[in-house]
């Protein structure tokens, strides 16, 4: 008979009824740091042949929110119109907020009080275009507000 490992006993937060398997994780990096089209396009390669994980709904439509990491170019947030400071001087963050005013208002607030108990500076916050004519059924309808914000470095 296997003896049983402790690290299998609910410990703390640990509870192994939480375990599951984490299949479809794909990572592509250039590891001197160098940027490139080839990279994003062999990242989506990999997203696409990650179906079998069972992602995507019945409709081909509606998926799990799977997709890419990566860095947005300072060139493009500029191309935006977004006014922001030199490069490495401030940082992006994506925030899926509710679609329903006062709760997205109670949210912002305390977002920003955050941010500035941390010596930063809210500056700038712009609603992502989404195309909803493409989503699945089961999606339309209950979506967030998306919200890249930025935030200064101050200190």
């Amino acid at each position: 008979m296997k003896a049983r490992s402790h690290l299998n006993n609910k410990q703390g937060l640990y509870d192994p009824a939480n375990e599951h398997d984490a299949c479809g994780v794909g990572m592509l990096v250039n590891i001197h740091g160098g940027k490139s089209h080839d990279i994003v396009e062999s990242a989506l390669k990999v997203l696409e042949n990650m179906r079998h994980r069972g992602a995507e709904g019945a409709d081909n439509k509606t998926g799990d929110g799977a997709g890419i990491l990566l860095q947005i170019p300072h060139e493009f947030i500029l191309l935006q119109g977004i006014p922001v400071p030199e490069k490495g001087k401030y940082g992006t963050g994506l925030v899926f907020l509710p679609k329903d005013e006062a709760q997205r208002s109670a949210i912002l607030s305390i977002m920003i009080e955050e941010i500035e108990k941390e010596g930063l500076t809210l500056m700038h916050l712009r609603k992502v275009p989404v195309n909803s004519d493409i989503l699945g059924k089961r999606r339309t309808g209950n979506g967030t507000g998306y919200q890249t914000n930025f935030r200064h470095w101050l200190r």
